[in-house]
């Protein structure tokens, strides 16, 4: 995730909680989703999410603080950087 970026997600309960604090940053203009049609649901599939392996891993230790400072979520965004370098590995070959 971008240092820079704008984007957060919270649980809804969380959500619920920073509206009672006052704290919701939620922009009072912002617009509002799309209903999704037919259409959409005609040509919708499912797609099952691809299995994950516990592994051991070892890892420099400034690397771990670097995605920990992050927030939560540091071990998904491992595994998307990991993702990332597959998937272009497979177009270089």
């Amino acid at each position: 995730m971008n240092a820079e970026s704008t984007i957060v997600r919270h649980s809804l309960n969380e959500i619920s909680d920073l509206r009672k604090r006052g704290e919701d940053q939620t922009s009072v203009d912002a617009p509002e989703a799309e209903p999704l049609g037919a259409a959409f649901w005609r040509s919708a599939h499912v797609v099952m999410p691809r299995g994950k392996t516990s592994v051991h891993l070892r890892l420099d230790s400034d690397v771990v603080a670097w995605f920990r400072a992050g927030g939560k979520g540091h071990l998904t965004r491992m595994n998307a950087v990991l993702r990332a370098y597959v998937e272009a590995q497979k177009h270089i070959a």
